[in-house]
């Protein structure tokens, strides 16, 4: 396995594997768990090479989140990686993706998509994402890149994006990877104590409690998610939302809408969680 630490290096690992297959990208910001390595293992189902980006991104944090507090755990993940057969790491610094400096950087915006959910609390979270991710794929020009559905909204986002920029890679959408109470794998658990992590599978279940009554036909979708944010509240969660939203362009739900998901964001012990459901066509 190569290790690139910058652009430079990269791009003489790249040279090494043009022309030999198809090569499949994951983009993480490391402390990697078995969702990033599902990503890693669908890859390989799909390409011939599989590279990984190791990068945690600063633009992508908000003034009130604490970006040094975000766990790096570099020589475990290289560990992991090393483990599936990944070609190439590329784990650039700070300076070499944003030479300028990050407000000098040019942003990459997607309008709409990022100005509900998420996008609300976390201002700027999205343009450092979409800005972060929009170079790495030209950096690494993979074949496909692969994202997860537990950041839903993050992945449309970026789908859209690679639509309107003509950015020629394809899009590939992982299943949220859980543990067997449910609760959504993320590198935020390692935050909550024994007894959080206990109570945190409760939001998967009353997402599905949702998904069960709009399969049974129910249509009130603001009573549903109000239900769910009294519930989890009276559990000890922080509720920030919980909101049925069309899949294509995350308009509120309608009715008659058959492309929904409901998603959900709340804080436990100081912890921000999110998870969604997609309900399928009824």
């Amino acid at each position: 396995m190569e290790i690139a630490k910058n652009s430079h290096e990269l791009r003489q690992c790249l040279a090494g594997l043009s022309g030999d297959g198809t090569v499949a990208f994951v983009p993480t910001m490391g402390n990697l768990h078995e969702g990033h390595l599902s990503l890693v293992r669908r890859g390989f189902a799909m390409a011939k090479h599989v590279i990984v980006s190791i990068f945690v991104n600063p633009l992508q944090f908000s003034p009130t989140e604490d970006l040094d507090a975000y766990p790096r755990t570099l020589e475990q993940d290289l560990e992991q990686l090393a483990g599936e057969g990944v070609a190439l790491v590329f784990t650039p610094s700070v300076e070499d993706l944003y030479p300028s400096g990050l407000q000098a950087h040019t942003k990459v915006t997607v309008p709409g998509l990022t100005d509900v959910l998420c996008g609300r609390q976390r201002a700027g979270h999205f343009d450092g994402v979409t800005t972060v991710v929009c170079k790495l794929l030209n950096l690494v020009s993979a074949d496909i890149a692969l994202f997860g559905e537990k950041d839903l909204q993050q992945l449309l986002v970026i789908r859209k994006m690679v639509a309107d920029l003509g950015i020629p890679v394809q899009i590939e959408a992982v299943p949220t990877q859980r543990n067997a109470n449910g609760l959504a794998l993320s590198s935020r658990n390692g935050y909550l104590t024994p007894e959080a992590l206990d109570l945190a599978p409760a939001l998967y279940r009353n997402l599905m409690a949702v998904g069960d009554a709009v399969r049974d036909g129910a249509r009130d979708y603001a009573g549903l998610c109000n239900a769910v944010t009294q519930r989890l509240n009276a559990l000890g969660f922080v509720s920030e939302y919980c909101e049925a939203r069309r899949c294509s362009d995350l308009l509120p739900a309608l009715e008659d809408d058959t492309d929904i998901a409901i998603f959900c964001a709340a804080s436990l012990e100081g912890t921000r969680l999110i998870d969604n459901i997609v309900i399928p066509h009824y």
